[in-house]
């Protein structure tokens, strides 16, 4: 990526008797970067931990999402409302550290508290969802084709929301460790 620089051209005179001639004075700025100025790849990231575990969640989100279609009843829409929430959610959250856009950034936000507290309500509603989804579908008595999915799609938010608090553990621990003076 190329920066833009400013060039700016004054006009200037000199009172010295003997030379009156004007010139222009030249200045070059180098103005602020673009607004993608500074982001790059971050493959490495989903190499570490909390990259795996995006990448899980992901991978586990699509799985719940499908499982619960059709939401024919309200404990499935409730559960496909979370998987479709934290299914985006986290796919805003992994381009954050794909393309460092936390670093291009100069704003100033926690980033990690942010996410932290993100990750946590993520958790604690796949928690809810799985929980509803269970108790709802396997109260059916009998089997209308629409029952084992269901079930699976409760068993599969189980899984992510272990993946969700094992998210929030290590963002808590990182948050921790950046607190420290």
């Amino acid at each position: 990526m190329m920066s833009e620089t400013v060039v700016t051209v004054e006009n200037s005179t000199t009172t010295s008797g003997s030379d009156s001639r004007q010139g222009p004075t030249i200045k070059t700025d180098p103005g602020q970067p673009g607004l993608i100025g500074g982001i790059v790849l971050n493959v490495p990231y989903f190499k570490t931990i909390p990259g795996i575990l995006k990448l899980v969640q992901l991978v586990i989100g699509i799985i719940c999402m499908a499982c619960a279609t059709p939401a024919l009843i309200g404990a499935s829409r409730w559960f496909m409302f979370v998987a479709v929430f934290s299914f985006i959610s986290t796919l805003m959250w992994t381009f954050v550290y794909l393309l460092s856009i936390r670093e291009a950034l100069k704003i100033p936000i926690n980033w990690i508290l942010t996410e932290f507290i993100n990750t946590g309500i993520k958790c604690v509603l796949y928690f809810i969802a799985f929980i509803v989804q269970l108790s709802v579908w396997s109260a059916f008595a009998y089997d209308s084709g629409y029952r084992s999915p269901q079930i699976a799609a409760a068993i599969f938010g189980i899984f992510n929301t272990v993946a969700y608090c094992a998210g929030v553990f290590f963002l808590w621990v990182e948050w921790k460790n950046s607190q420290s003076p």
